[in-house]
């Protein structure tokens, strides 16, 4: 009885975290979601959202977190199964998600430099006789940077659902003459979809509210969400815009991961 009581007050703290810092914003946010700027109640920014400007911008949150998801699935998969067979593979997979410990805005601008017009990359492109490009503000470097920004949290959930595998199936699905292809299709691929599930929440959730990456690597040129929050916020003081955007897209994040969940099951 003492042991109940004990964890039932052990839950408090933990408890006052999630109303202070989770659930009291989550209410302001929807609160502020009515206020135009003026302080005044309306129903005008949600209507804003049905707008053709809003829409692109909503169509391209999408459209973008979920190419970077899919890359990310498509490299970071391979990926964590090479790590899982190789020698020293806690080693080789602590380097791998070594950059998600170094900040977001300190990796954007290293990345700057390494594609600017006097970085490096552009010098081996002289160097080979291509000719300096133009690497920056464009679609394929806001999709690259925010690749290799999120692939470690795919690679780290699926090389853990790969290493929870019980070795005896594989051999048994070997033993009973599958080939390699056979026994990754019917054995490896279905135990790992828990991996899968976590990865895709892990990028596509996060990539969907991008704006700092919008904003430095592509030069406002590709305008998602997450930037038009930042603007409402930061420059037109909009806080009723920017948190009726931020609600859709909390509520979208909600339906993502309900829908990958009953897709994986």
């Amino acid at each position: 009885m003492k042991t109940k009581n004990f964890g039932r007050f052990a839950l408090i703290p933990y408890a006052i975290w999630i109303v202070l810092f989770v659930i009291a914003p989550l209410l302001l946010i929807a609160y502020n979601s009515f206020l135009d700027i003026e302080g005044n109640f309306t129903l005008l920014n949600y209507a804003k959202l049905f707008s053709p400007v809003y829409m692109k911008m909503m169509f391209n949150s999408f459209l973008y977190a979920s190419i970077v998801t899919a890359v990310s699935l498509l490299v970071g998969y391979p990926v964590a199964y090479l790590l899982s067979r190789t020698k020293h593979k806690r080693l080789w997979l602590v380097l791998m998600i070594l950059p998600s410990w170094i900040n977001l805005l300190l990796k954007t601008y290293a990345f700057l430099g390494i594609l600017g017009t006097e970085g490096p990359v552009n010098a081996f492109l002289e160097a080979i006789g291509i000719g300096g490009q133009q690497l920056l503000f464009n679609d394929f470097s806001f999709i690259f940077v925010s690749t290799y920004i999120f692939i470690p949290f795919m690679i780290l959930p699926i090389f853990n659902a790969i290493e929870k595998i019980n070795p005896s199936l594989i051999y048994a699905s070997r033993d009973l003459g599958a080939s390699n292809i056979t026994t990754f299709q019917r054995v490896i691929f279905p135990l790992t979809k828990d991996g899968i599930q976590s990865g895709f929440q892990l990028v596509f959730i996060p990539t969907l509210s991008l704006f700092m990456i919008t904003r430095l690597i592509a030069g406002n040129r590709v305008i998602t969400l997450g930037t038009a929050i930042e603007q409402h916020f930061l420059v037109t003081q909009d806080w009723g815009m920017g948190s009726a955007i931020a609600v859709v897209l909390i509520i979208a994040m909600a339906i993502v991961m309900y829908a990958t969940r009953k897709i994986m099951k």
